[in-house]
C-alpha cells in the first residue's frame, strides 16, 4: 500500500487538477475538486510537502546517499531546484498518536515528517554534523520509528502554507536548520541540514510545493 500511496501522490503533483484524498478510504479521487467550502491553506495531517528554508530557499530533501561520517545513517541535506521528488516529505502524528488525513496542525503540536520516496523519517541524535559540527540531521528508520523523529511545530497558530515555521526536535530540544556550507562529492551544492542550539533565521522554514488535503471541520 505504501509504494502504490506514493506513485499516487508523485502522479498528483504531476497534473493541473488537484487530487483529492478520501477520509474513509485510502484511495484518490482524480477528479477535479470544486468544494470551495474546503480549506487548502493549512498543512495537515497526510499532506505530502516540500519545506522552504527561508533565507536560502533551498528545499529539505534527501536521498539513498549515506554520510561518510557520523551516524552512517541516510543523509538529509538542502536542495536548490523545486522540482526534484527526493524533496517530498509527508507530515504524520508522531509514534502511536493517530492524526487522521485532514487534521489541521497547529503550533505546539509533535509530529513526524517522513521522506516520500525512501520512507524513513527526519531524524536527530547526538552525532556531529560533518560540515558544522552542530548536531546531525538524517533519515533513520523506515519501521515503526523512535523518539528521535519527532518534531514539534513552532508557528503562529496554524500552520499554514506559505507561513514561517520552526521544528524543535524533541528530545535534544534543538531546531532544524540550514546553512550556506554546501557538500562537495557525491552530493555538490547541497546544503548542510543541522539542529542547532538557538533559533535563528537559519532555523525558518515555510511548507510550499506539495499536495495539501483539506482542512476536516
Amino acid at each position: 500500500m505504501a509504494n502504490s500511496l506514493t506513485r499516487l501522490l508523485l502522479a498528483a503533483l504531476c497534473i493541473s487538477a488537484p487530487f483529492v484524498f478520501s477520509h474513509e478510504a485510502d484511495e484518490f479521487d482524480a477528479h477535479e475538486h470544486t468544494h470551495d467550502s474546503e480549506d487548502h491553506s493549512q498543512v495537515t495531517c497526510g499532506s505530502v510537502i516540500k519545506l522552504r528554508h527561508v533565507p536560502t530557499n533551498f528545499r529539505l530533501h534527501s536521498h539513498e546517499i549515506n554520510y561518510g561520517s557520523g551516524s552512517g545513517q541516510q543523509s538529509v541535506t538542502g536542495f536548490p531546484a523545486t522540482d526534484d521528488t527526493n524533496s517530498l516529505w509527508q507530515v504524520r502524528g508522531a509514534g502511536d498518536k493517530r492524526c487522521l488525513t485532514g487534521t489541521p496542525l497547529k503550533n505546539g503540536d509533535i509530529v513526524r515528517i517522513l521522506h516520500l520516496n525512501t520512507r524513513k523519517n527526519l531524524h536527530s541524535h547526538l552525532h556531529q554534523s560533518p560540515l558544522t559540527q552542530q548536531q546531525e540531521v538524517s533519515a533513520f528508520n523506515d519501521r515503526g520509528g523512535d523518539s528521535g523523529d519527532n518534531w514539534k511545530i513552532v508557528t503562529d497558530g496554524a500552520w499554514k502554507r506559505g507561513q514561517t515555521v520552526r521544528f524543535v526536535h524533541v528530545d535534544t530540544g534543538k531546531y532544524l536548520s540550514s546553512n550556506k556550507n554546501k557538500f562537495q562529492h557525491p552530493i555538490p551544492g547541497q546544503q548542510e541540514i543541522a539542529a542547532i542550539a538557538q533559533a535563528s533565521r537559519d532555523t525558518e522554514w515555510a511548507a510550499e510545493e506539495g499536495v495539501y488535503f483539506p482542512a476536516r471541520t
